[in-house]
């Protein structure tokens, strides 16, 4: 039954990597068309396994299923629908899907649910249009920020506009908050978006952590001149300095243990026969303990400033993102663990998620645990994401284990 149920999944995964706003790669940005278009196709999928549901005030698209009384608190389930540009089909989408299947077999098993069970798939996960990850799990644990309104994306359309444009009113933002005494917690099933467990050849592991991750906007100026006139020792080359710093931010992030990585690198004026005179570029910082991050942080900024400082370059440093480590509930993580164990693993691996999830935002309202799925080589936010069927179907019954324990511990307490 779980092999069967684990090919709808799969194919509903092919379904919503269908809806993308570039035909041949999958891109689904907040508060798109295609957005719309996926929050349809779910909700459906939802009302099937016997979920009420709505959209609430940020975009979530959101399903519940009553307990043995209604309005009860809820164990809430889910994951994102959004994605990066040209993105894997499970990242995120698996989890939701999970989610709603979880919650129909026990539905259809008839269990006395002493909470409600809500299944969310959260409109932006990514910060793919607007550069802020989390704007839905943010808003649905009250912690928004006003100034996000004005956030823009490529053409110059406002975060404000974007909600307007989608038929939502920003002045209703605060409804999509959920109160911490309405949850009981929020469990999330994902793929691991690394090569952990395909190394130990192992389907499932539970979640101790979330990396604490910050990114900033880093600007490199020089002087722009004239690549044949300009004497190597009167250049002041942005371009070569940035370079130097990629180098230094990969050399000291392996030294402290932590996760360091320019993503992003452009040079100005961007002739052939120009020396660059400015350089922009990305950093993106992570690590499972906080001060381990922000320590690694200091060192790359104080090479950054001797290098600029050596080659007569000027450095500054904007801070975009800032999502602090959280720690995964421990009941919640034992219960993932029993819900591994009920497939066969005897002995659940456990380790610390090196990606970010929407759990850094919902910990705000509810204690969090996740649970990680195997994919093949690693790799994800690449259209080479993949998972094996068996993987899925040993995930989806440990996900249903998990909620039946915390069912029976909830009733016998």
């Amino acid at each position: 039954m779980s092999e069967t149920a684990a090919q709808l999944l799969l194919e509903r995964c092919d379904e919503l990597a269908a809806i993308s706003s570039n035909p041949g790669l999958i891109e689904r940005l907040h508060l798109s068309p295609e957005h719309r278009a996926a929050n349809d196709l779910v909700a459906g999928w939802m009302k099937d396994a016997g979920l009420s549901t709505w959209q609430d005030a940020a975009g979530n698209q959101c399903g519940r299923l009553e307990g043995r009384e209604p309005g009860l608190p809820a164990l809430l389930l889910g994951s994102h629908i959004d994605t990066v540009r040209d993105a894997g089909r499970y990242d995120g989408m698996l989890g939701v899907l999970l989610a709603i299947t979880t919650v129909s077999r026990i539905r259809d098993a008839g269990i006395d649910l002493p909470f409600a069970l809500e299944v969310v798939a959260f409109s932006d996960e990514e910060g793919t249009r607007f550069g802020t990850a989390l704007l839905g799990s943010r808003a649905l644990a009250g912690t928004w920020h006003d100034d996000w309104w004005n956030l823009t994306d490529k053409d110059g359309i406002t975060l404000f506009e974007a909600f307007h444009d989608f038929g939502l009113d920003p002045a209703r933002l605060p409804n999509a908050y959920r109160r911490p005494d309405n949850l009981i917690g929020y469990l999330e099933a994902h793929i691991e978006q690394g090569p952990i467990l395909e190394d130990a050849d192992r389907r499932l592991a539970v979640v101790t952590s979330i990396a604490g991750a910050r990114r900033f906007g880093l600007t490199i100026t020089g002087k722009a001149g004239h690549a044949g006139g300009t004497p190597y020792d009167r250049r002041r080359d942005a371009l070569v300095g940035a370079s130097e710093l990629v180098v230094a931010v990969e050399r000291i992030s392996k030294e402290s243990g932590t996760i360091g990585t320019v993503g992003r690198l452009e040079a100005f004026p961007g002739g052939v026969n120009v020396i660059p005179g400015r350089v922009e570029l990305s950093l993106d910082m992570r690590a499972e303990f906080d001060d381990d991050r922000d320590d690694c942080l200091r060192r790359i900024t104080e090479a950054a400033h001797e290098i600029c400082e050596r080659r007569n370059l000027a450095f500054h440093s904007t801070e975009i993102y800032r999502a602090d480590a959280v720690r995964c509930d421990l009941e919640l993580q034992e219960a993932f663990a029993a819900g591994i164990r009920a497939t066969g693993d005897a002995e659940p691996m456990a380790f610390w998620s090196r990606a970010g999830h929407d759990g850094v935002a919902v910990v705000a309202v509810t204690p969090i645990a996740m649970l990680f799925l195997r994919c093949r080589g690693g790799i994800s936010h690449h259209p080479d994401e993949a998972v094996k069927k068996a993987d899925v179907a040993a995930a989806l019954d440990a996900y249903e284990a998990t909620v039946l324990s915390l069912v029976s511990s909830s009733s016998s307490s």
